[in-house]
């Protein structure tokens, strides 16, 4: 089986990203990003999704925290695309609904080489230690969109904004994990088109 592992850089004016990625992992990880929020959730994606992750991350988090989460979003994306390959024998689809104690949230996700992101969780008022949890969202944007994958999350319900978030990553995880698995029966390119 052809080695699903991909090596990340990113370097502009406002950040320095190093990623590295190994889709059929253990789920370990080594994750420093300089906020320590961002870090616990994607630590626990990693661990969920089984895909080991290494992150290193410095950006200009004096100014703000957008600049840096987005571009490790950015950089997240483009190493699980790269992995991929031609997505030959993958499920592609996957959908999950997991629980994070009073939280509930859905995540669906087609990857179709098609970005977008539907998101139906409203986290934009509210804050886990000095992290706006907007940027959860805009993390979310600019992953689908280099990951070139279809994401719908939808909050069911819940109350405490940090197991909100926690459920985002646990159920991404777990969602992704069954699309990116490679399936015995599925022969090529998963589509009627013959590609993505």
């Amino acid at each position: 089986m052809k080695k699903r592992k991909a090596i990340v850089n990113r370097v502009t004016k406002e950040t320095k990203i190093s990623l590295k990625l190994n889709l059929d992992g253990e789920g370990k990880s080594r994750i420093d990003s300089g906020m320590p929020f961002l870090d616990h959730m994607l630590t626990l994606f990693s661990r969920h999704s089984l895909v080991d992750l290494e992150i290193k991350a410095r950006g200009d988090l004096k100014v703000d925290y957008h600049h840096t989460v987005e571009d490790i979003g950015i950089c997240l994306g483009e190493a699980i695309r790269k992995a991929l390959g031609t997505k030959e024998g993958i499920n592609r689809f996957g959908s999950k609904i997991l629980p994070m104690d009073e939280s509930l949230v859905s995540v669906s996700i087609d990857i179709s080489n098609r970005p977008l992101l539907v998101f139906n969780v409203p986290l934009k008022a509210g804050k886990s230690g000095d992290f706006n949890l907007e940027l959860v969202e805009e993390f979310l944007k600019a992953f689908a969109s280099q990951a070139r994958i279809t994401l719908h999350f939808n909050l069911v319900y819940g109350r405490n904004f940090h197991h909100v978030a926690e459920s985002i990553f646990k159920t991404l995880a777990r969602t992704l994990a069954e699309a990116v698995s490679l399936n015995k029966r599925v022969k090529g390119i998963p589509s009627t088109k013959g590609r993505l």
